[in-house]
């Protein structure tokens, strides 16, 4: 059983407040004459499903293009936060000794069933005290099943720093509507983008049992 846990980019897709929109625009078109079909894609590489690298909020740090590979891939567990929860602390991470890689569902997963309203600031997020834990816990990679870890509007962005600055990987944005809780293998793969900040990319994702 394979679940397909990327969210895919599309008009309606969308994008954490501040962020570049998406465009996709058809450049060439079989139907209008030309000899092929070619669509460009213009946006933010913390679009959809991506991966955050610690030089997100790390000046100097590992860029995307550096992240190693067996973090990405292996063994990961789905913890269902109840939807009365709007901010993951340490109480809601029980059993966790032994994890590697941790992806959360909560209540933003319905989010995904009507974009056509837009960012939803209102997102359940990681709080710093979590994000401590998981790193005590030497947790590889966390997920979330909306566009960022951290509580919107922070200023300190406490929890992408106390992650990326311990060698965590962030995988965002995550369609986990179908995945029951459990145990999976991840595959993750973001682009290997080099850039001068090489602040994340985007990433296709699946889970295998």
């Amino acid at each position: 059983m394979i679940y397909d846990i990327t969210f895919p980019l599309f008009d309606e897709t969308p994008i954490y407040e501040g962020d570049p929109s998406l465009s996709i625009t058809v450049c060439y078109s079989i139907a209008k004459g030309d000899p092929a079909n070619v669509t460009q894609i213009c946006m933010g590489v913390h679009t959809a499903t991506h991966v955050d690298a610690p030089s997100h909020f790390i000046e100097g740090a590992r860029k995307v293009h550096e992240l190693e590979i067996e973090k990405l891939i292996g063994p990961c567990r789905v913890v269902e936060i109840d939807e009365s929860v709007t901010a993951i602390a340490p109480e809601h991470l029980n059993n966790i000794e032994g994890i590697q890689r941790i992806l959360f569902k909560t209540r933003n997963s319905s989010f995904w069933n009507d974009t056509s309203s837009g960012f939803r600031s209102d997102f359940t997020y990681i709080t710093p005290e979590a994000a401590e834990m998981l790193v005590e816990h030497q947790i590889k990679l966390v997920g979330i099943d909306y566009l960022s870890v951290e509580k919107f509007g922070s200023e300190d962005f406490s929890t992408h720093i106390i992650l990326l600055s311990k060698g965590v990987i962030i995988l965002e944005g995550l369609d986990l509507r179908a995945v029951p809780p459990g145990d999976y293998e991840l595959i993750c793969l973001p682009m290997k983008i080099m850039s001068q900040t090489g602040d994340g990319a985007p990433a296709r994702a699946i889970l295998r049992l």
